[in-house]
């Protein structure tokens, strides 16, 4: 079993956008390996995409807090991802969730041999240090500098855990380089990513742009659509491809390198990208396509590699 969390402090970060489709992906890219997806939060959103009956569930989040367990709470739902229907109140969750090792022990008597994502509140009480803690990898979306000062509070708190912030990645979300942040006009990207290389954040290389197109497929009251099957075209459509190839490689579920012409291991869907080097990527030649970080986030990422 790998455990990912998908974890912001602040909101509309595209957390649960990222949570829920990159499981869609993860699907496609390995149909041999299972995907399992919940919620710590409650508004429900991994039932309206993913559940194949409408009918309310006769069991929840909440009932496997209680049992220790997930047995006979799991359902099958679209795309083949399996989901925990979510609690319609997590207050009652709360009150269990004093120790942090709860949910890790649930997910471990639960046998779940494959891949959990785990979705998390827009905070950083007791729930989500539950989902931190049963973490093999913690995804910190980031698109602006609120975000990115939120991801540091969970970098803080990973220290004091004694987890250490290696267990965590940034990935930059909602990217659009016609975003202006300094006196200068540089794009607020850039910006972004020098105060990622400063603080030495683990970082992954693919990034998420901003897509009206996207956008729409999670509005209104609706089921939520996923990218994988209504946004062809878009540069998000190949973004999350590389993203879910990505995280396969992270958490040690796929071979991890090829090796680039000056020796050094990159990942294989990145390479072409790094060739470019910075000044290639920061230039991005469309104003809705965030520029790869495969060029920019070079050195940082071979000191993953080497750790």
């Amino acid at each position: 079993m790998r455990v990912l969390a998908i974890s912001s402090n602040k909101g509309g970060v595209g957390k649960t956008t990222v949570a829920t489709n990159l499981a869609v992906y993860l699907r496609a890219v390995r149909e041999d390996l299972p995907v399992l997806i919940l919620s710590t939060d409650d508004q429900g959103i991994l039932d309206r995409m993913f559940a194949l009956d409408p009918t309310p569930p006769a069991k929840t989040l909440k009932h496997a807090w209680s049992q220790g367990t997930l047995d006979g709470v799991i359902q099958l739902g679209e795309y083949g991802v399996h989901f925990v229907p979510s609690p319609s109140d997590t207050s009652i969750l709360k009150t269990r969730a004093e120790r942090r090792e709860h949910l890790r022990e649930i997910l471990e008597r639960s046998g779940w041999n494959g891949l959990v994502i785990l979705d998390t509140k827009s905070d950083l009480e007791a729930l989500t240090q539950n989902a931190l803690y049963a973490a093999d990898r913690v995804l910190l979306p980031v698109a602006d500098w609120a975000s990115l000062e939120e991801a540091a509070k969970v970098f803080a708190l990973l220290e004091r855990s004694g987890l250490g912030k290696d267990r965590a990645r940034v990935l930059l979300t909602l990217v659009d380089r016609r975003t202006r942040l300094d006196e200068q006009g540089r794009p607020m990207v850039d910006l972004l990513v020098e105060e990622i290389f400063k603080r030495e954040w683990p970082v992954y290389t693919t990034t998420i742009s901003r897509s009206p197109r996207v956008e729409t497929l999670n509005s209104g009251f609706g089921k939520p659509q996923a990218i994988l099957h209504h946004a062809q075209g878009t540069a998000v459509y190949k973004q999350f491809k590389a993203l879910a190839e990505e995280v396969l490689v992270d958490l040690k579920l796929e071979e991890p390198f090829v090796w680039a012409d000056d020796g050094t291991p990159v990942f294989a869907h990145t390479q072409p990208a790094r060739r470019g080097g910075r000044e290639e990527a920061r230039r991005g030649a469309r104003a809705d396509e965030a520029p790869s970080l495969a060029g920019i986030a070079g050195e940082l990422l071979k000191g993953f590699l080497r750790r």
